[in-house]
């Protein structure tokens, strides 16, 4: 690993790169569904059985001449669920939303101040069913340098950026294990510098590599 804990892996990263393999490895009609129970089999049935609330995220990778970043964010402390937690700007599909795209576009704004006119939509990844009762779309982006970050106090501690080339490294994909509601569950871990990235939005991480940068 060199220095500054980025990942080489032997493949130069580039925007243009990202934007082929979403548009060619993205998702498609018939693509199986990724979620918690990936790594938690056992739960498998409840759910896909289940009635899910949808929601989307956004995944920003910022367009860097010199290496592409993933933009996160840490969820304000004060919220009632998933407080302090690393995410992608996102949240529930509301009614007048009409998409998927159109839902993460206005979360993205409403979280980071950054609005639709610098965010180049690209793709979009399988579903994501989250034990928690959502179903997630995760929404692949380009996000063009020259936005000003502005985000909002009630809903964001921090906005950060990650090497794409780090998290696209599954030698830095962890795995670690907690007991929740009684339960032994498992879960990706993707920790870099002080940000500790875990859970689902590690998972979806996860389910990104496995989709376009997997298999070579």
């Amino acid at each position: 690993m060199t220095a500054g804990g980025i990942a080489s892996i032997g493949r130069d990263f580039t925007v243009g790169e990202f934007r082929a393999r979403a548009a060619s490895r993205g998702w498609h009609a018939d693509a199986d569904d990724f979620g918690d129970h990936h790594l938690n089999p056992g739960i498998t049935e409840e759910l896909r059985t289940r009635p899910f609330r949808d929601a989307a995220v956004l995944i920003p990778v910022i367009d860097h001449s010199a290496a592409p970043t993933v933009l996160l964010t840490k969820r304000s402390a004060a919220l009632r669920t998933h407080s302090g937690q690393i995410a992608f700007p996102g949240g529930r599909i509301d009614p007048g939303d009409g998409d998927a795209e159109t839902a993460a576009l206005r979360e993205c704004e409403e979280e980071t101040g950054i609005g639709a006119e610098h965010v180049e939509i690209v793709g979009r990844l399988p579903d994501y069913m989250a034990g928690s009762g959502f179903r997630i779309y995760p929404i692949l982006s380009v996000l063009k340098p020259g936005f000003e970050l502005r985000p909002n106090p009630h809903e964001v501690d921090a906005v950060f950026e990650v090497p794409l080339s780090f998290l696209m490294d599954e030698a830095n994909h962890a795995q670690g294990s907690r007991i929740v509601a009684g339960h032994m569950r498992h879960y990706f871990e993707m920790p870099y510098g002080d940000w500790y990235i875990w859970g689902v939005t590690a998972g979806i991480i996860r389910l990104m590599y496995e989709r376009l940068y997997s298999g070579e």
